[in-house]
């Protein structure tokens, strides 16, 4: 590994996976970062939530060239294989090169996105590559929310030109990412006893996905089918509801789902068994794997929800907005807003409805909020809203972008795939941050990122480092 090229990059690289950066543990890897540049005589703040920044003057020739900021973020998604003995908090990482590919043993491997520290590492040490002045910003804890750039401190940065190196794709140049937020509904539980059979209602065996990603990829929301299935019983049925439960993260659509319903005859169970037998048949070629059993418990008096409770909670799992709601119209297959009902959660005073809402505009977040707040009104719900981050809006008079692909045809002999994508990165943030400013997100080949079988193509690194910096010198 020693030999690796280029050998700065691999170094500093190497150096990073021997500290602890899981996200939350950001101490050793910030200091680290305020040793390089101490190390390097340059010039750095190191805020109180241990977000780095540090400063390389412009090169002769470039003095009068508006700055450029080069980012990337200092914490790494911990996973390891079932039986292997690592501490993420204390130990660091055992990288192996396999052909072309970095690997860990057992373990993520943090490329994304500490080989972005590394080039830029690499970058400002070097002295003989022409550059306007640097500003080198590494964020905490993206992984985990975009912590760190929410707390960084723009007005430290002159820079309105950005490249984030947080992208996993080579041939891709991204230019535009989705803001999101979530969005919790809740009704009140009201109970009342009630006689009759209890009957399990459970979907399972959906392929799921990332709620930005896949949303587009026409999967099956778990708690949707459920609603279908409980609005067929509660059609035809004298029903009662004990619970619903499914799904534990807003951003990722639900595989499985459970009801627990009281019914007063078995006929009942028979019917809601074909019924879901029937969706199971129309929906075999997106969910091959999808499983509905209906199963009768056992028969007696149950705490239920009251009549109107059942009603509007039926009503709202059978019409509540999800999935894609619009399409761009200046990028073509991207997905611009959309939404996901991922958490769905029977507790001891509440049934809460938690969906992460996204959009590549202000607007459509805007919209979609409004939307959803005026469903929740008619249902009587009660309203949460956090975890608010913008979006990063495409650029259509973008230089850099222009820049960027001219560089990139020479290289490669080919323009560059523009992309936006329907998450989050931080570039959001930098643009709600700095008025005007022009991003882009780069980066080399990873495969399985966030897995145990994250891979970093050697190749790609040396490739796309040598391309940044035919960037840099032609950023005049």
């Amino acid at each position: 590994m020693e030999n690796l090229k280029p050998e700065r990059v691999f170094k500093y690289f190497r150096e990073i996976c021997a500290i602890p950066h899981g996200s939350g543990n950001m101490e050793k890897i910030s200091a680290y970062c305020e040793g390089f540049a101490k190390a390097n005589g340059l010039d750095y703040i190191r805020d109180d939530v241990n977000n780095v920044i540090i400063y390389k003057p412009a090169s002769a020739g470039y003095e009068t060239a508006s700055p450029v900021i080069l980012q990337g973020h200092l914490d790494m998604v911990c996973q390891k294989d079932e039986g292997v003995n690592i501490d993420f908090e204390t130990d660091g990482l055992d990288i192996f090169l396999d052909g072309d590919y970095l690997k860990a043993k057992g373990t993520t491997l943090g490329a994304d996105n500490g080989i972005a520290v590394a080039m830029i590492m690499a970058i400002l040490e070097d002295k003989t590559i022409s550059h306007p002045s640097i500003e080198a910003v590494f964020t905490i804890d993206e992984e985990i929310g975009l912590i760190g750039a929410g707390k960084l401190q723009f007005d430290k940065l002159k820079g309105k030109r950005m490249i984030n190196m947080d992208s996993e794709e080579q041939e891709i140049l991204t230019v535009s990412c989705a803001g999101g937020s979530d969005f919790r509904m809740i009704l009140p539980i009201k109970r009342t006893k009630r006689n009759g059979t209890e009957v399990e209602i459970a979907v399972k065996g959906l392929l799921g996905g990332h709620s930005g990603v896949e949303i587009d990829k026409n999967r099956v929301n778990a708690n949707i089918l459920m609603g279908q299935i409980l609005q067929y019983a509660k059609e035809n049925f004298d029903i009662d509801i004990i619970s619903v439960n499914g799904g534990d993260k807003s951003n990722a659509i639900p595989n499985a789902s459970t009801a627990r319903i009281v019914v007063q005859n078995l006929q009942a169970t028979e019917k809601i068994k074909e019924f879901a037998t029937t969706k199971k048949a129309e929906l075999a070629e997106r969910e091959p794997d999808l499983i509905c059993n209906i199963t009768a418990v056992n028969s007696g008096e149950f705490e239920v929800f009251e009549k109107d409770l059942c009603d509007r909670l039926v009503f709202a799992l059978f019409n509540i907005p999800d999935g894609v709601m619009e399409m761009s119209a200046e990028i073509e297959g991207l997905v611009e807003t959309s939404l996901n009902l991922g958490v769905l959660n029977t507790g001891e005073t509440g049934i809460v409805m938690h969906s992460a809402l996204r959009s590549n505009k202000k607007s459509g977040l805007v919209e979609l909020e409004n939307k959803m707040k005026a469903f929740a009104s008619m249902i009587n719900a009660d309203v949460e809203t956090f975890g608010h981050y913008p979006p990063w809006e495409f650029k259509p008079d973008s230089a850099l972008q222009e820049l960027y692909k001219e560089k990139y045809k020479e290289k490669f002999g080919e323009y560059p795939l523009v992309r936006a994508i329907h998450a989050g990165l931080e570039c959001g943030m930098f643009a709600e941050g700095i008025s005007g400013i022009d991003c882009i997100s780069i980066g080399p080949e990873m495969h399985d990122v966030h897995t145990t079988k994250e891979r970093l193509s050697v190749s790609s690194v040396k490739s796309m480092y040598e391309l940044i910096i035919n960037v840099l010198a032609a950023l005049r």
